[in-house]
């Protein structure tokens, strides 16, 4: 059976997660407010900010700052910027 949350991001009422993927507190808002659909669209833009922005996972202040883009991307509705990045327009 399938979870159901209000998803902030999409701001309807959507499939939540299986379970929490990312620790902590800011995990556990992740888990009962963000959809399945919303947390796949942050993670192509975090993939996008790793390998552009050639961050280390290793690195403290690296991981920092991803996890500032996420928590603004998901619950404040910022997009994330890559400098020099121009989405391919559809036809």
């Amino acid at each position: 059976m399938t979870r159901t949350v209000q998803c902030k991001y999409l701001k309807k009422d959507a499939e939540g997660l299986d379970f929490q993927l990312y620790p902590g507190d800011l995990g556990k808002r992740i888990f009962d407010n963000i959809s399945k659909e919303a947390w796949a669209l942050w993670q192509k833009k975090q993939i996008m900010l790793i390998n552009e922005r050639k961050l280390n996972m290793m690195n403290a202040e690296h991981r920092q700052f991803l996890e500032a883009a996420m928590s603004d991307f998901l619950f404040e509705g910022k997009d994330v910027e890559v400098e020099g990045y121009v989405p391919v327009k559809q036809q």
